[in-house]
């Protein structure tokens, strides 16, 4: 074998050992790819089975959050209306403005624009979207006006901007403004009750929202609903027993009481005699609910229920009842009050002057301090006390208004022999201007004293308590008359064609420390008509500025202007056919 066949076939030796080396490279290469590719299938596999079996519920609600939102389905509060269905607070309604800060913060001319449409400053708005850069969401303006409205939305078209939107929400509105403003009260920026009827019956008005599931695209517009997950639940609706025509007549008559007199604060109550209803209900200086909530709380007082006053003169026909129901005296039993003055225990008793001798009505016509004590003086303590309880003196009435006061009405065991005369007159014992008419309430209703209801019954009134027997009272209402005549001391409350009964009241205020010497409440309660009587009304004015102070002069006249349109809007015929005479013969005397 020659040297070049050696070196051929080792070459060939090394040419086949090198494709067996290529060929085994090969394999390893390929089986690791396999291998590799075996493993990423694996792990694609596992990955699809993860996603799509153990986290499909997390996914899902991932791509939900990105699409799919619950809305609030608003729900509207149930409207209060009076007893004729005459609304008195209604929900409309309204718009209510939203930015994203994360996205909106961004854009400054978008904020500047928002905030001139909404009739912000510009840097507050800023400021607080700054402090909400990190929210998705946040409530810019809530319940806005028609015009705000028209102005976003102009904004939302010409800007195209799809981190500012509108949602509806309902608005609390009251027709009659400050006229039932201190009976119905107000809710608060999230429709739940805070003063009045609103805050008393606030479950019964209060809504429920429901909530819907639906498909938003990126500009938060619904694409689709998906589910309607609570339907949303109105609020039921509330109806008063207060008339808003009475209510109009009396606060006008007030009103202009208050300014003729430049009187502190005035209030008046009607009473329908045969139910307990309360027809109206009125109070100066008043406040007007649709309005801003951030002045004085003293002008949102619902006086009527919540601010005690000595009732003065007024007590003197319950005085009389007691001693007429204890057969201590008739309506002509005379009683002599000269010289117009009386000592008891180391206090003396006035009257305005010397009235000699008169007989019990006498006593009520003109208003005898002296005369009414000596009535007091032939009865126990306990028996007038007892009295005074039963008509409500010193109890809640029960209406069920927030804030309503018991008056006060001490135990009679702990009166003085001098108390045991001023609360004769009026004085040592305090009362509202509701259970004042509550109490007068007793003496039209033939003895009966009902329970006070400031909603419409819609069913008989309540059978009541009888307090004083129908006898007596039909005597008292006849004394109480007199004080409408031109002999008593409220010829101003007589109404035409109509026997009017009442008492006046002059008390001197109560301060720190005893008496304000030139600081009154002027009272006038009455009823008509009287032989049938039909309503009761209780008018009281606090410190009348004028010349005028005393309850004939100042309370006695809204007292006649009121109750002569309440009877004609009710149709109750007149009883007195010859009242015009009788006004014109007053007159005549005056």
């Amino acid at each position: 074998m020659t040297a070049r066949d050696v070196r051929r076939r080792r070459a060939q030796r090394v040419e086949r050992d090198e494709r067996l080396v290529a060929a085994a490279s090969f394999r390893v290469r390929r089986g690791v790819l396999v291998g590799f590719l075996g493993l990423f299938l694996a792990a694609v596999v596992a990955s699809a089975f993860h996603r799509q079996v153990i986290d499909t519920e997390y996914l899902q609600d991932q791509g939900n959050n990105r699409y799919v939102r619950n809305l609030v389905i608003p729900a509207r509060r149930g409207m209060i209306l009076d007893r004729n269905g005459e609304p008195l607070a209604v929900s409309t309604p309204v718009a209510t403005v939203w930015v994203d800060p994360s996205k909106a913060i961004e854009r400054p001319e978008l904020v500047g624009e928002l905030a001139k449409a909404l009739g912000m400053d510009r840097a507050t708005l800023q400021a607080r979207l700054q402090e909400r850069k990190d929210r998705p969401f946040y409530y810019v303006k809530r319940r806005i006006g028609p015009e705000e409205t028209q102005a976003v939305e102009a904004l939302i078209a010409r800007l195209g901007a799809n981190d500012i939107g509108l949602e509806t929400e309902y608005r609390r509105f009251y027709p009659s403004g400050e006229v039932f403003g201190h009976l119905v009260g107000f809710t608060n920026i999230d429709d739940h009750g805070i003063e009045g009827m609103e805050l008393a019956f606030d479950a019964w008005l209060a809504a429920q929202p429901g909530s819907r599931r639906v498909i938003q695209d990126g500009r938060r517009r619904v694409v689709q609903e998906v589910e309607r997950l609570q339907p949303p639940r109105h609020g039921r609706d509330l109806t008063l027993s207060l008339d808003r025509r009475l209510q109009f007549l009396a606060y006008r008559e007030l009103k202009r009481a208050m300014r003729e007199h430049k009187a502190q604060g005035a209030t008046a109550v009607i009473l329908d005699a045969n139910t307990g209803e309360v027809l109206a209900m009125v109070n100066q200086p008043a406040y007007n609910p649709n309005g801003a909530m951030d002045g004085s709380g003293s002008t949102r007082r619902n006086r009527a229920l919540t601010d005690v006053f000595e009732p003065g003169s007024t007590v003197k026909p319950l005085v009389v009842a007691a001693a007429l129901e204890a057969r201590l005296v008739t309506p002509t039993t005379p009683i002599d009050t000269s010289p117009g003055t009386l000592q008891v225990a180391r206090n003396r008793v006035k009257d305005v002057r010397n009235y000699g001798l008169l007989d019990t009505t006498g006593v009520i016509t003109k208003s005898s301090n002296v005369g009414v004590v000596k009535l007091a003086q032939r009865m126990e303590r306990a028996a007038l006390w007892r009295l005074y309880d039963g008509v409500g003196f010193g109890r809640s009435t029960g209406s069920g208004f927030p804030g309503e006061v018991d008056g006060r009405l001490r135990d009679y065991q702990r009166w003085s022999i001098f108390e045991h005369a001023t609360h004769a007159f009026g004085y040592g014992l305090s009362t509202t201007s509701l259970q004042l008419a509550q109490a007068y309430g007793v003496l039209a209703a033939d003895g009966v004293r009902r329970p006070v209801s400031l909603l419409r019954l819609d069913g008989p009134p309540a059978e009541g308590e009888q307090v004083l027997s129908a006898a007596t009272v039909q005597k008292v209402r006849a004394m109480m008359e007199t004080v409408v005549s031109a002999k008593g001391t409220a010829r101003e409350a007589a109404v035409e064609g109509y026997r009017v009964g009442g008492k006046t009241g002059t008390a001197k205020k109560a301060v720190a420390g005893g008496y304000a010497s030139k600081r009154y409440q002027s009272v006038f309660a009455g009823m008509a008509p009287i032989s049938q009587p039909r309503f009761v009304m209780v008018v009281m004015v606090d410190e009348p500025g004028g010349k005028d102070y005393y309850g004939g002069k100042v309370a006695a006249p809204v007292f006649a202007r009121v109750m002569q349109g309440a009877l004609r809007l009710y149709n109750v015929p007149p009883d007195d056919p010859a009242g015009t005479l009788l006004l014109a013969g007053m007159e005549a005397t005056r």
